[in-house]
């Protein structure tokens, strides 16, 4: 029997089809963290890096509103088998949720692996903390990027006041499942992307300055996934994998990407604290970035070059990496091979030492920005290069 369109259309309807189907929800990174290999204090006793039968508590700040979310635990880069226990999250309610991995409450983490956690019934609105704890029967050194936590002896509830520690954890993403999903920008770096010389707890390093703005001029249109790890190089293996060793792992598996700020290559171009180990020059690191360019390229994604600040007066400050990291910065803002450029230079140079930082907005070690050359960084960047259909920021965003 022959079936007319309105018959087809009805049938399709009831089976769930494309004639009637809603838009599913989708999964958008509501925080994140790179995975990084454990750092190693040379005085563990008086900074002791690892964790023995410690509960770590942490504070996230939510990127996405979100119905429901998912933990992503990491041994990525790990050294050896990670084991954690007890898991919990709390949203704003207080509730306290038990996080499970396929109905386990703990986990054995092998080397190379990451673990996504069943999913969580707590709902969320953008910048609501949620609250996560987890106990690390140790020895066990933390295996992403530095973050701020709490911690507590033993098996056992972490107080909301206890002392804020910089320290890595565990935990690389949370998930937000959302009927309203964001387009994804990803800021990618060294230390001062991660926010190593912000104050700790502020969230005042330049991406959350950015996502705070981003929701002021067009709410619920972007998030902000922060990507930096400190020491990290554009060319070669430091403290963590090189950028293009990382890309995969750190940009191109979280979903809804669009946009990527990027701002490395100062730790590239210095020498390494011996003036006679020259950094890599300026050649090679432009090749790297025409590499990132080109593979985030492939998967559509539009890529924002920030130039690097300046660093006269700093320790490894030399002529030679003077001399490479004008050369960068003139790649970065006149070769056409970026989407889009971020002066970050520009934004935090003194005046009247244009080869330095701002000495008001920077630390004293004259490398990295202080709270307030953070914000400067972030009010840099100009939010209408972003704008995407349906989604208008900055100039354009006035006109809607």
């Amino acid at each position: 029997m022959r079936r007319g369109p309105a018959s087809i259309a009805l049938l399709l309807a009831l089976a769930g089809g494309p004639a009637f189907a809603q838009k599913a929800a989708e999964w958008r990174p509501a925080w994140t963290a790179a995975a990084a290999p454990a750092r190693f204090d040379v005085d563990a006793a008086k900074a002791p890096i690892g964790y023995q039968d410690q509960t770590i508590r942490q504070e996230l700040r939510m990127g996405v509103a979100a119905k429901a979310l998912r933990l992503r635990i990491s041994n990525e880069v790990g050294a050896e088998p990670l084991t954690l226990r007890n898991l919990t999250a709390a949203g704003p309610d207080g509730r306290i949720v038990p996080v499970t991995f396929g109905g386990a409450r703990e986990i054995v983490v092998p080397v190379g692996v990451a673990l996504v956690s069943d999913q969580l019934p707590i709902a969320v609105k953008r910048a609501d903390l949620l609250s996560v704890s987890l106990h690390a029967p140790g020895p066990t050194r933390g295996v992403v990027r530095r973050t701020a936590v709490r911690i507590g002896a033993g098996d056992a509830p972490v107080s909301a006041n206890a002392e804020l520690h910089r320290r890595q954890s565990f935990i690389s993403a949370v998930y937000g499942q959302t009927d309203k999903p964001p387009a994804v920008v990803v800021a990618l770096g060294d230390s001062i992307t991660e926010g190593s010389s912000a104050t700790l707890g502020a969230e005042a390093d330049w991406p959350s300055v950015l996502n705070r703005r981003f929701e002021a001029a067009c709410p619920g249109a972007y998030v902000v996934a922060n990507a930096g790890i400190s020491g990290n190089q554009v060319v070669r293996d430091g403290r963590s994998p090189n950028v293009r060793a990382r890309l995969d792992r750190d940009v191109l598996s979280l979903p809804g990407v669009t946009h990527v700020i990027l701002i490395e290559g100062i730790n590239d171009i210095r020498h390494d604290g011996d003036p006679a180990n020259v950094g890599r020059s300026a050649e090679e690191v432009i090749a790297a970035y025409r590499q990132i360019i080109a593979r985030l390229h492939l998967r559509g994604i539009k890529v924002i070059g920030g130039t690097l600040t300046g660093f006269e007066g700093s320790e490894r400050f030399d002529e030679r990496s003077e001399t490479a990291r004008k050369a960068l910065n003139a790649f970065i803002r006149g070769s056409g091979e970026f989407d889009g450029v971020v002066d970050f230079d520009k934004a935090l140079q003194d005046p009247a030492k244009p080869l330095a930082m701002r000495a008001d907005w920077a630390r004293d070690d004259r490398l990295h920005p202080n709270d307030q050359g953070y914000t400067a960084m972030a009010k840099a960047i100009d939010l209408s290069a972003f704008n995407r259909p349906g989604a208008a920021c900055g100039p354009t965003a006035s006109r809607r």
